[in-house]
């Protein structure tokens, strides 16, 4: 699927109500949500929390049944202006089939997360609309700067962001233009073959990932290149690859060098080290919005339209 630049939600305002749910793995709610409550409600909002984050089925966070509920439940609530992932983990692919759309198109919201909510947001690219990647409750703690929070505030505010990195010796230096797209690796590969996967063609495509094999990087990007979505981006930006680790047998390449592998017969910008991930720098990332990359040789420009 190639879609245009997706509908943007309204901008939240002080005095909003966001909600808090989990769609994916369980949590330990007195070590993430009463923190996240306070910062969201510092930023003059008010805060809805779901069943979901106090609830625990196998892994989960609930049932399936319990988390698609809830997180349909938030979508229709016109009341409800933003929802937040309260972390990621596992299992918020298990609950999207059955997710419908019609009441979220007449009163679209922010949806934010990362990681395991990857799927969420292609999900929501799918449908045409936009989302924002970034910080979690669970992960709230990880930002010490808190300037990874200020950007996802900024973002849901409605005020415009503009990235700055320092360069890094394995960019490859040119300028893009195209939709911004991305998220988990691992998650955009377990997309490929449904209606969720965004056709990557044209697109500047950000990447992270955390705690898998060397190998397994590897095997992720024989797919995507294999599936020919790598051959056609317009710009491919390299996040944080958190505790990656080798089996007793070594794999040879550490993350930058095998993702510079199956890009080196490209010509599109390459980007490595930008802030983005399971990492205290986790800039936020509006999912579907026209972008503008900038790799020179003294660092790197990612701007929005």
């Amino acid at each position: 699927m190639n879609l245009l630049p997706a509908q943007r939600p309204p901008a939240l305002r002080r005095g909003d109500t966001v909600a808090l749910t989990a769609p994916a793995s369980s949590l330990h709610y007195e070590a993430c949500i009463p923190q996240a409550r306070a910062v969201l409600e510092g930023w003059g909002l008010q805060v809805v929390e779901g069943d979901t984050l106090r609830a625990s089925w196998l892994t989960f966070a609930g049932t399936d049944e319990l988390r698609r509920n809830e997180y349909q439940r938030f979508l229709d609530d016109p009341s409800i202006r933003a929802i937040l992932s309260a972390r990621g983990g596992y299992g918020s692919s298990r609950i999207l089939q059955h997710i419908d759309y019609q009441g979220f198109r007449k009163n679209p919201k922010w949806v934010v997360g990362f990681s395991d909510i990857t799927a969420v947001l292609l999900s929501l690219y799918s449908q045409g609309f936009e989302s924002l990647h970034g910080a979690m409750p669970k992960t709230f703690e990880l930002d010490e700067s808190g300037y990874s929070l200020e950007t996802l505030r900024q973002l849901l505010f409605g005020q415009d962001v503009v990235y700055q990195t320092a360069t890094h010796p394995l960019n490859r230096t040119g300028e893009a233009a195209g939709t911004l797209i991305g998220g988990n690796l691992c998650l955009l590969v377990h997309m490929l073959g449904t209606k969720a996967f965004p056709e990557l063609s044209g697109k500047i495509l950000f990447l992270e990932e955390t705690e898998e094999f060397h190998y397994s990087v590897d095997r992720y990007l024989v797919q995507l290149h294999r599936a020919g979505q790598l051959a056609a981006l317009a710009g491919l930006v390299v996040g944080s690859f958190s505790g990656l680790r080798d089996t007793p047998e070594a794999f040879g390449m550490n993350t930058n060098e095998i993702i510079q592998y199956w890009t080196k017969d490209y010509t599109y910008p390459v980007a490595y080290g930008f802030p983005v991930g399971h990492e205290s720098g986790n800039l936020a990332l509006p999912v579907g919005r026209a972008a503008r990359l900038s790799v020179g040789s003294a660092g790197v420009r990612l701007g929005f339209s």
